[in-house]
C-alpha cells in the first residue's frame, strides 16, 4: 500500500502500489506541462460511504511513497484509460485496471476505493 502525501496536509493517502504507480506517471505528466486538475476517488467499502477530490496544482508539495521497492510493469492501456480522465471537465478519476482474462470479460483487479487515514 503505498501514500502520497499531498500539500500541507497530515493526512496520507494510501493507494495500492501499482495503482499509485500509474497515477504518478499521469499526473506528474500533467503537473510537469504546468495543468492544474482534481484527482477523485471511491472511498474503501470499510469507510463511510461517499468519495473525495483534491485539487493538483504544480506550486503545491506532492510526494509520492511506494511499499514495494520495485516499480511494477505499467499498463498502457490504463495509463491512456487516467489520462482520459484526468483531461476530462470533470477531472482525474481513480478508475480499476481491466486485465483480460481469456474469458472476454475484464477482471476488475485494483481497488478504486482509496484508504485515507485519519489519524
Amino acid at each position: 500500500m503505498g501514500t502520497i502525501y499531498y500539500g500541507g496536509s497530515a493526512t496520507p493517502i494510501h493507494i495500492d502500489d501499482r495503482a499509485l504507480a500509474h497515477l504518478k506517471v499521469v499526473v506528474a505528466t500533467k503537473l510537469r506541462r504546468g495543468e492544474s486538475f482534481t484527482l477523485s476517488w471511491k472511498h474503501p467499502e470499510d469507510e463511510e460511504r461517499g468519495r473525495s477530490t483534491i485539487w493538483l496544482h504544480p506550486s503545491i508539495p506532492l510526494r509520492f511513497v511506494f511499499d514495494e521497492p520495485e516499480s511494477p510493469e505499467l499498463s498502457r492501456e490504463w495509463l491512456e484509460e487516467l489520462a482520459q480522465t484526468a483531461n476530462s471537465s470533470g477531472g482525474m478519476m481513480l478508475v480499476a485496471e481491466h486485465i483480460e482474462n481469456g474469458d472476454d470479460e475484464p477482471e476488475d483487479t485494483s481497488p478504486q476505493a482509496v484508504e485515507v487515514s485519519r489519524d
